[in-house]
């Protein structure tokens, strides 16, 4: 059996020491069985495959696509091939439309003609055709310089910002965490406490409100398009959404999507590498007057409501508590969304296939969701959650964002929510629920696990890694928060949701939101460990006599 990665000792916190090691041996666990799932995970391996089908042949997955629909069939029925049950599609609300991409081209001609390097921004409209105009660079830093750009945009293609500084990189793009950075992890004494919320000043109103007056210029006057810098450097472009104009003290629970079917109508909008959208800009700058011609062929289907896709395996005698695991199927469109996150669903799926192989009667039903429309929100969780688990309110006083109240059960004010006092409602699902794992961070191995201010689940966890740590690497128990994924709807009303610790990689310096994010940046033995390491966690909270402790 080849070893996936070198043994190393377990960090543990030098702060929170109370727990012994009698303790944690208090904790059961099947050894054999997890022999067995980091065995299959090494020699029987199908996640690369998985990841391939999912990024090279169903390829990127926006939210409400058919492409995205077509890869959660493709989900669907892999999941119900290797034997799982339940396989299906469950549709959640708010609804959108659906975007693709069909045809793109952008060149600057005349005397200094070339290619360039640039994508267009999801839900963009298209040119109708090839159009071609010349180039304006709307810098404008007061209101009265705005104002010279006052019917100058109609039929141009519009630089929208100034040059961004490119610092050379002097350092590894690629890193794993090291050992004093999991230390550090290791010994915080709770969660991070809250930013304090910015406070702006009147010169960032002014700001704001010149660039919404720009893009209100642009979609008004009539821009052929809009560009603008997008992230990353070195080829890479991070690429998102296209622009809404919205006066910048509209409430963000009405400001208008461009997914939504009544959007004012906008100018195509490309996000242009880096490199290349400087260059223009300097010669701009210089007195050469740039021409451009474009090429955007995009199709809008009808809206629809999103979809997340859920398989189990069922459980024994306490098949009614659930234990799940858990990713977002939906990327980006600029790649193929493999690090984020192709490989956190194909982590999970085979984690899934290995437990079904293996046939091991997991006490309580594992369940397996991949989540859709987390880059617009964690849409989906939360409509997982809300639907059949349980809500939570502010207590005395109204939370316009809340969706409706189950038909259910307890109320627990104040518990497991972050930002004040809540009432959590748990529906009969939610009473019975155990624990959710979720995987969102790229490619890189699972370093340890983010236990999210609970330090009852300490020995529970330590005992899980001791008992894999000598095969699959070093790993670190750490009581900060992480957020942004889809562990957190659980989190909110008080069940116990966790998040791994993952190495960086790269995934914040080139494939995060990015054209880079292809199949070839995933790393094979790392996905090996942290898909051993999910199926054991599932396995092992399964068969616990309790579910996991909750957050007091």
């Amino acid at each position: 059996m080849t070893r996936l990665l070198v043994s190393l000792v377990i960090l543990t916190s030098v702060v929170h020491s109370s727990y012994t090691q009698a303790q944690t041996r208090d904790e059961p666990v099947d050894s054999a069985a997890v022999a067995q799932i980091l065995k299959e995970a090494t020699e029987q391996s199908q996640i690369m495959e998985v990841l391939s089908y999912l990024t090279d042949v169903h390829g990127p997955r926006l939210t409400w696509s058919p492409a995205y629909k077509r890869s959660a069939w493709w989900v669907r029925g892999k999941l119900e091939s290797w034997g799982l049950e339940s396989a299906h599609l469950e549709g959640w609300a708010p609804t959108g439309r659906g975007w693709s991409l069909e045809r793109y081209s952008a060149h600057v001609i005349g005397q200094q003609a070339s290619p360039l390097l640039s994508y267009p921004k999801a839900w963009s409209p298209g040119t109708r055709g090839t159009v071609t105009g010349d180039v304006v660079l709307l810098q404008a830093k007061t209101d009265s310089a705005l104002e010279t750009f006052k019917g100058k945009l109609k039929g141009k293609f519009v630089l929208m910002g100034e040059a961004r500084k490119v610092n050379l990189n002097f350092k590894e793009e690629a890193r794993r965490y090291p050992d004093s950075y999991l230390l550090e992890l290791a010994n915080s004494e709770g969660p991070r406490r809250r930013q304090r919320r910015f406070q702006r000043t009147p010169d960032d109103d002014g700001r704001a409100l010149r660039e919404y007056r720009k893009w209100l210029m642009c979609q008004e006057e009539g821009a052929l398009a809009v560009l603008s810098p997008g992230g990353f450097d070195g080829g890479s472009i991070s690429v998102l959404s296209a622009t809404v104009p919205t006066h910048p003290d509209t409430p963000r629970t009405r400001r208008a999507r461009p997914w939504g079917n009544k959007v004012p109508k906008v100018p195509p909008q490309i996000a242009v590498a880096v490199e290349h959208y400087n260059r223009m800009v300097r010669m701009m700058e210089k007195g050469e007057r740039l021409k451009m011609e474009m090429n955007l062929d995009v199709t809008f289907t009808k809206e629809d409501s999103g979809y997340n896709v859920l398989a189990e395996i069922p459980g024994t005698d306490l098949k009614d508590e659930v234990v799940m695991i858990g990713a977002h199927l939906d990327s980006w469109h600029g790649a193929t969304g493999a690090t984020d996150n192709g490989t956190g669903v194909a982590v999970c799926m085979e984690a899934m296939r290995i437990l079904k192989k293996l046939d091991l009667k997991p006490r309580r039903t594992i369940r397996i969701a991949l989540w859709g429309g987390e880059e617009q929100g964690t849409y989906g969780s939360r409509a997982y959650v809300t639907r059949h688990l349980g809500t939570r309110e502010r207590v005395n006083e109204s939370d316009s964002t809340q969706d409706e109240q189950p038909s259910s059960s307890q109320s627990q004010p104040g518990t497991g929510a972050p930002g004040g006092e809540w009432k959590i409602t748990l529906t009969p699902q939610g009473e019975k629920f155990s624990v959710y794992f979720n995987d969102d961070n790229g490619t890189g191995k699972f370093r340890g696990i983010y236990m999210e201010g609970n330090d009852a689940v300490r020995p529970i966890f330590r005992r899980w890694f001791e008992d894999i740590g000598g095969k699959t690497g070093s790993f670190t128990l750490s009581l900060t928060n992480t957020g942004s994924t889809d562990h957190e709807p659980f989190k909110n009303i008080g069940l116990p949701g966790f998040q791994f610790i993952q190495d960086e990689i790269e995934y914040f310096s080139r494939t995060w939101h990015s054209t880079m994010d292809f199949y070839d940046r995933a790393l094979e033995e790392d996905l090996k460990q942290s898909a051993a390491v999910m199926a054991v966690f599932a396995y092992n909270a399964a068969m616990r006599d309790e579910k996991i402790p909750r957050k007091r």
